[in-house]
């Protein structure tokens, strides 16, 4: 007789809309409280040195802002603009300030809540090693999966730094391959 585990956990409430988004074919949020604005894709100023992910700054009314392309920060395939790339202007808790960044998407879907208005956490994380610390849960719109960032956490540091030192082992792993 098998026994049956429970990996039920205790879900949060949303507490409120998100804008919802696609990359790389999944869809993930943003709280709708941190988005400023959503622009169509716009030439990008190119910053020397400046790490991969970090595209470089646009000029928006006068204050120009940083440009991180979300799917080089997730590690996915590069894609060029097409109509439907936005950048979603955002304000991001660094320390005890806030700072305006922008993300770089391949597509806005809507501003919605969540089924059930709930977020699931992510426990396996732990299991897998797996390093959770950019998405905040899961929930569900439509009975689709939707992966909630943390953009605070995201855009940290620790977060940043170690996501660099992986992109730097990929890379490496592919000089030994080709």
């Amino acid at each position: 007789m098998r026994k049956r585990i429970s990996t039920q956990v205790e879900a949060k409430k949303s507490a409120g809309t998100y804008l919802i988004f696609q990359l790389a074919g999944q869809h993930m949020s943003v709280p709708v409280d941190r988005v400023r604005e959503i622009l169509d894709a716009r030439e990008i100023q190119p910053l020397p040195q400046a790490p991969k992910y970090i595209m470089g700054f646009i000029d928006l009314r006068g204050d120009s802002i940083m440009v991180i392309d979300l799917r080089t920060l997730l590690s996915e395939a590069a894609r060029a603009d097409d109509l439907d790339t936005r950048i979603i202007v955002l304000m991001v808790n660094s320390g005890d300030k806030e700072q305006i960044l922008a993300l770089r998407t391949d597509k806005v879907l809507e501003v919605a809540s969540f089924d059930n208005d709930r977020i699931e956490p992510i426990e396996t994380g732990t299991i897998l090693n797996w390093d959770r610390r950019i998405v905040s849960g899961l929930a569900r719109r439509e009975g689709q999966y939707i992966s909630v960032l943390d953009l605070d956490r995201m855009m940290s540091t620790e977060v940043v730094a170690s996501l660099k030192a992986a992109h730097k082992q990929l890379d490496a792993n592919e000089a030994v391959d080709a």
